[in-house]
């Protein structure tokens, strides 16, 4: 016969056991998913996980410096500049506080800079003196229906008299001569002279064609009995004699709709070394998502973009020169979707991908071809698939340059379409006749998918959502790598943070990849939780530095012409196969104009190799890059800072 303590040890022992399989019923799934967890994060921390897939880590900046990070440029300081404006707050912008954070990834220190506008949703790119140009960005946020309270739009001011410009004042009252109704400019417009047109053969004079000014007008006071539904001519008040008979507007109708975003013609140079914004000459047209892309001759073309009103820029383009500091129109007019992805090929001409970050007709500049500047003559490029689903797709010139093959990856439909491409087409310009094939599938429809060129010529593929701005809880944890010689692309470790719209990556120096941004409408599967803007940055450390010891590349000439040679020091360069010369990224909106992987000539003697630069000016363009070299394994050393001036 037990003892009673042994009786209550039992019993103690009895209940104690059927408490734990109590727990453990009601809790089993919360087990099952911290035990998960705990696997996965053993599973991706080992070192053979590592060598296979790559690894990512989060970082999270000290409150006071975070931001809602628009823009990001690796200066050749190695310090990123983060843009991020009013950051999509419309409070912000209210009460003008604009940000730019200047973080150094080595040191990991932050810096807050003066931020003199509102540089969001402004264009970007690599000058040949290492300074940033940027230009463009936001004069007003849009008003979508609902919201819209005074009766507005388009006026186009016409001026028939060919003997001098007029200039009308912020103020400046338009009565319909039909309806009646007055509308009110809200800044200043000059309207250029009349252009006299004369008979070719005889020389006889035909007429004056009127010069043309646009501006946004509004009614007087609120309400719908202000709209007017169809066009009208307006009487200009304020004006007598000539001036009265040879100036008038005409507008459509001026209603209660949306509002689109307005932008600005602002342009600065950020230079890296004093961290300043430096103000230069302003653009011709006022631009809120341009696209900047650099020229044979170092000028830079600035295109596309929404107005001081809100309309699409109608294909007037224009040209920065960093000597004049001045803009300049381009012959020609071409009209393209905003963010449109425009790059300079080796033979000097433009290559347009179809890309573009959305805002304009969906039947206008959105077929892929080669452009001549010169003549202004478009070349378009069959082949492509999904050719409706370009919108947030992204575009990456793969490596090496030389071989001129881009490709473009995912994308969606015009606007807030719910559809979305997991295909990646690509092209070969250097063929006779050039057409878009097929590569390798993503694993589902992806819009705004991120995409950096690494050393080893690889490219990195990661993040997007499935629908418009993640809706839906669609962002798409997965990262692959494409091998352009292979022509596969192998699935790596999932990143942590998901990124849709306002991200981009960044090649770094020391070969990982940063990466910023996204900015999801909803943040549940329902839509109805609003989302919040991601303000972390995620690194990923590629599988090539878990694969040995990286090679040593010591420092050599700061400067490399093109046709030049240069010589740089390495202990290990019997086992360094290749080098390559990478210009740093300026990125927006998976928008990544300036990334280039340029392949160099190879030698080896001793303890050094010498690297040669390409003669070819349109496919080495003036400025900073990143020089690496990379070993038989494919893993690649430090970059050295390298200026071809």
């Amino acid at each position: 016969m037990r003892d009673p303590s042994s009786r209550r040890r039992a019993r103690r022992i009895a209940i104690g056991t059927a408490v734990v399989l109590a727990l453990a019923g009601m809790n089993g799934p919360w087990l099952w998913r911290v035990g998960s967890e705990k696997y996965h994060n053993y599973k991706i921390n080992k070192p053979e996980y590592k060598a296979a897939n790559g690894h990512w880590k989060v970082v999270e900046f000290p409150e006071e410096y975070r931001q809602n990070t628009i823009h990001a440029s690796l200066l050749h300081t190695g310090k990123i500049l983060m843009v991020a404006g009013s950051g999509n707050n419309q409070k912000n912008f209210d009460e003008k506080k604009f940000d730019t954070r200047l973080w150094d990834p080595e040191k990991n220190t932050i810096k807050k800079i003066p931020t003199p506008t509102d540089l969001f949703c402004t264009g970007h790119t690599q000058l040949a003196d290492g300074k940033l140009l940027i230009a463009g960005g936001t004069k007003r946020y849009e008003k979508l229906k609902g919201d819209v309270t005074k009766a507005g739009g388009l006026m186009i001011v016409h001026n028939e008299n060919p003997d001098r410009p007029i200039t009308l004042p912020a103020g400046t009252k338009f009565t319909g001569k039909k309806n009646g109704k007055t509308f009110v400019s809200k800044d200043p417009v000059v309207v250029e002279r009349a252009k006299k047109v004369f008979d070719k053969q005889t020389g006889a004079f035909l007429r004056n064609d009127p010069g043309l000014g646009r501006i946004y007008v509004e009614a007087q006071a609120s309400g719908a009995k202000y709209e007017t539904g169809t066009q009208d001519n307006y009487r200009v008040q304020g004006l007598n004699g000539a001036d009265a008979r040879n100036t008038y507007g005409i507008a459509q109708k001026l209603a209660l709709d949306k509002k689109d975003f307005q932008g600005i013609k602002d342009t600065f140079e950020f230079d890296p070394v004093a961290e300043k914004y430096i103000k230069v000459d302003p653009m011709n047209e006022a631009r809120w998502y341009p696209t900047l892309t650099t020229l044979t001759d170092g000028k830079v073309l600035s295109l596309s973009g929404l107005d001081e009103i809100g309309q699409l820029v109608p294909g007037k383009n224009e040209v920065y020169d960093p000597k004049t500091k001045k803009w300049t129109y381009t012959k020609g007019v071409r009209q393209f979707p905003t963010y449109p992805a425009i790059f300079q090929m080796a033979n000097g001409k433009l290559f347009y991908s179809g890309s573009n970050a959305g805002y304009g007709p969906a039947d206008v500049g959105r077929d892929p071809g080669v452009w001549d500047l010169a003549t202004n003559k478009f070349k378009k490029i069959p082949g492509m698939s999904d050719p409706d689903l370009l919108e947030t797709s992204n575009t990456v010139e793969l490596p090496p340059a030389q071989d001129q093959r881009y490709m473009v990856v995912g994308g969606g439909g015009v606007g807030e379409s719910t559809k979305a491409s997991k295909k990646t087409r690509i092209v070969d310009l250097k063929d006779r006749s050039p057409r878009f094939e097929d590569g390798p599938e993503l694993g589902t429809g992806t819009r705004y998918p991120q995409a950096s060129v690494l050393p080893d010529d690889s490219v990195l593929i990661s993040g997007g959502s499935e629908d418009y701005r993640g809706r839906g809880d669609s962002n798409i944890h997965e990262a692959r790598l494409y091998d352009p010689r292979r022509n596969t692309l192998d699935k790596v470790a999932d990143p942590h943070v998901g990124r849709n719209y306002h991200s981009g990556s960044i090649l770094l120096p020391d070969g990982r990849v940063m990466f910023f941004g996204s900015d999801s409408l909803y943040a549940d599967k329902a839509n109805t939780k609003p989302g919040s803007f991601e303000q972390r940055v995620e690194i990923y450390t590629p599988p090539y530095l878990y694969n040995g010891d990286r090679p040593a590349l010591g420092s050599g000439p700061k400067a490399l012409k093109r046709g030049a040679s240069g010589t740089f020091p390495t202990k290990d360069a019997s086992s360094i196969k290749s080098a390559r010369l990478i210009r740093p990224s300026a990125t927006t909106h998976v928008t990544d104009i300036d990334q280039t992987s340029i392949a160099l000539d190879l030698k080896k003697s001793g303890d050094a190799v010498t690297v040669t630069v390409p003669k070819n000016r349109s496919l080495v363009e003036s400025g900073w890059y990143m020089l690496f070299v990379t070993n038989a394994e494919g893993i690649p050393s430090k970059a050295q800072w390298v200026h071809v001036p």
